[in-house]
C-alpha cells in the first residue's frame, strides 16, 4: 500500500507563510506554554503533510484548514492531560524526599533495635524519651525523675555506645566528633 504525502517544498512554504500566525494562535490556546504550542504546531504540519488532498481543496488559503486542525489537536491534548494525573515538574521533584528502599530501612531498623538493646536500662530510657518520643531534656528529666544534667550525660554516653554498636556508623560519628572537638578547641583559644 502506497501512502501519498505532501511535497516537502509545499510544506516548507506552508510553514513559512502560516507558521508564525499558527504558533501565535496555539500560544493562546496553551495559555502561553511555548513548548506545547510548538509541539502542536509540529503535529499540525505533520497532519498537513499526511493529507495532500487539503492542498487541492477549493480554498483561497490553507490557513482556515490549518487553524481548525490546530484547534482540534489542542482540544484533544488538553482532554488527554485532564484524563491522566498532572505531570510533576523538576522543582517539585527536587523538593520531594526520595523513597528509601524498604528492605534497607527494615534492616537499619533491626540494627538500631539490636544496638539499643545492648544499652543499660538507664541509658535506654533516656534515648526512648528523647529520640523515640521526642521529649526535650527537661521533659525527659521530669518523666524519669532525674536531673537534666544526668539526662544529658546519659544521652551522650548512650549515643556514643550506639555509634560503636551500629555497623557502618562508627567511622562517620568519630569523624564528626573529631571535627566538633577541633572546632571547640579552636573557638576556646
Amino acid at each position: 500500500m502506497t501512502t501519498t504525502t505532501t511535497d516537502e517544498r509545499a510544506l516548507a512554504e506552508l510553514q513559512r507563510e502560516h507558521g508564525p500566525a499558527l504558533l501565535h494562535f496555539l500560544l493562546g490556546l496553551t495559555f502561553g506554554d511555548r513548548q506545547r504550542a510548538e509541539d502542536l504546531l509540529q503535529e499540525t504540519l505533520v497532519r498537513a503533510w499526511q493529507h495532500p488532498e487539503a492542498f487541492d481543496a477549493p480554498y483561497d488559503s490553507m490557513r482556515p484548514w490549518l487553524f481548525t486542525v490546530a484547534r482540534r489537536l489542542a482540544i484533544d491534548a488538553r482532554r488527554s492531560r485532564q484524563a491522566r494525573p498532572a505531570e510533576v515538574g523538576d522543582a517539585v521533584l527536587e523538593t520531594t524526599a526520595t523513597g528509601e528502599d524498604t528492605a534497607e530501612a527494615a534492616v537499619s531498623a533491626l540494627d538500631v533495635r539490636d544496638a539499643v538493646r545492648t544499652l543499660s536500662p538507664e541509658h535506654r530510657a533516656v534515648l526512648v524519651q528523647m529520640y523515640f518520643r521526642g521529649l526535650t531534656v527537661d521533659e525527659t528529666a521530669r518523666v524519669l525523675g532525674i536531673p537534666a544534667g544526668t539526662v544529658k550525660s546519659r544521652s551522650y554516653y548512650a549515643l556514643r555506645q550506639l555509634s560503636r554498636n551500629l555497623p557502618g556508623y562508627s567511622s562517620r560519628s568519630s569523624s564528626r566528633s573529631r571535627a566538633s572537638s577541633e572546632t571547640a578547641s579552636a573557638t576556646s583559644t
